[in-house]
């Protein structure tokens, strides 16, 4: 399949694709302003995962369910939470029944596989909604036991989804199969929702109308993610077989940003310099693993360059950084258009924006207090199941899966340059001897 086929003539990437690619910043408001979803009826949700991502931790702000149980308030039933670790799933299961949200959870069954749910699934069972949590090795392929999204296709076509990210860490000759999956949801019409959270903030948001109203042109996005790593613990994160690397896995929500602003990339320009593990430079002093676990091939690049041309004539950067210690990142991504520089600053606990425009040397400091993308995603989404009317104003969401699959095939590029780049170099150095 070639890139043109697989991405298709079509970009616009679901099958509610008529509604704009923004959202009004005014219509984001934080959770404790929303009232729950009207109406009598019940609204069944299916969890597939029963980790961080779906319950929360002390690790992050994620909690869908949390955003889940604000938005739909007593019509919430979880009628099924889907995990192989049942152990996990019935604890964080009985956590939900010994609090408020009881009447969400006090009829939930626990499930190994989705199969196992299907069999003895009544009909008063049947979601509206499945939540996918699982990790990412598990989704976006047409392989059993990584094909969640052709299971829930297969047995609830027409029930909406909603799908973490990356879509998935396979390898990268599997990406064809990601693109497959995408256009079958697009086919069927599908609602589907991928996780890409910053879409969401009311400051991306506000950057988006900057532009739409001004009429602008990007001319460059730069991005930076510079992580903590003294505060990651898990293994996998540092293991390239498992998690992907740090572009693919972590990186993502910043290269999904570039793509937002800048538009498609022209994959074949994309190229990329890495700083390795082995070399002096990237020594780290405050590992909380021991990384001689780790196949020496499979550890983990301490920083990533990459420069690419997007369709549009503009270029891209994006530099990842594993280098700090403590818990805090450090992350920026800037966006530059004739005359207009906005940069978006720690856009995961405190956004702060700040805007230069046309005839002032200045800039204007924007901060963002009381914003919450997750629940922006998750309240778009039943919005949008609820009614699905074409308003041009109503609600929407801003990462389909199709275009979810074009950030994951942008990060293996990353990725892929990257190892080329120093391949060829450690080439040079061995013929120099």
């Amino acid at each position: 399949m070639s890139v043109s086929e697989r991405r298709g003539s079509d970009r616009r990437g679901s099958g509610i694709s008529s509604r704009r690619p923004s959202i009004d910043p005014s219509r984001l408001v934080p959770m404790d302003k929303v009232t729950h979803v009207a109406g009598g009826d019940d609204f069944n949700v299916v969890f597939i995962g029963a980790g961080n991502i779906m319950f929360g931790s002390d690790e992050g702000p994620w909690n869908h369910s949390f955003r889940l149980e604000h938005k739909l308030g007593r019509r919430l039933k979880v009628v099924a939470l889907i995990d192989p670790a049942i152990e996990r799933a019935t604890a964080v299961l009985q956590k939900k029944c010994d609090s408020f949200v009881v009447s969400a959870y006090q009829d939930t069954r626990v499930f190994k596989t989705l199969e196992d749910f299907v069999r003895t699934m009544s009909s008063r069972e049947r979601p509206r909604a499945i939540i996918v949590g699982s990790p990412p090795m598990f989704r976006g392929s047409s392989t059993p036991g990584r094909d969640i999204e052709l299971q829930i296709l297969n047995h609830f076509p027409g029930v909406a989804m909603f799908i973490e990210k990356p879509i998935a860490t396979g390898p990268v000759d599997e990406i064809d199969d990601a693109y497959r999956i995408a256009k079958i949801i697009n086919d069927t019409k599908t609602i589907c929702s991928v996780g890409y959270m910053l879409r969401y903030l009311k400051a991306v948001q506000m950057m988006k109308q900057i532009i739409q109203e001004n009429n602008l042109t990007v001319m460059s996005t730069i991005a930076r993610y510079a992580c903590a790593y003294q505060a990651i613990a898990k293994p996998d994160w540092w293991d390239k077989s498992k998690s992907a690397g740090p572009i693919i896995e972590q990186g993502t929500h910043f290269c999904d940003l570039s793509r937002y602003f800048g538009g498609e990339v022209d994959i074949s320009s994309v190229q990329a310099h890495s700083l390795e593990w082995h070399e002096n430079a990237g020594r780290l002093s405050k590992m909380s693993i021991d990384e001689t676990n780790i196949a020496s091939e499979n550890r983990i690049p301490r920083v990533t360059a990459a420069t690419w041309k997007y369709d549009s004539g503009a270029v891209g950067s994006f530099t990842h950084v594993v280098a700090l210690q403590g818990t805090d990142y450090s992350c920026e991504l800037e966006v530059y258009a004739d005359g207009y520089s906005m940069k978006l600053v720690n856009p995961y606990v405190l956004p702060v924006l700040y805007i230069r425009k046309p005839g002032d040397d200045n800039e204007t400091t924007i901060r963002f207090h009381d914003d919450d993308p997750f629940f922006s995603e998750i309240s778009n989404l039943i919005d949008i199941i609820e009614d699905i009317e074409e308003d041009p104003e109503a609600a929407q969401i801003l990462s389909s899966y199709d275009d979810a699959v074009r950030t994951y095939e942008f990060t293996w590029a990353i990725r892929d340059a990257s190892e080329r780049s120093r391949d060829a170099s450690s080439k040079r150095a061995a013929e120099s001897y």
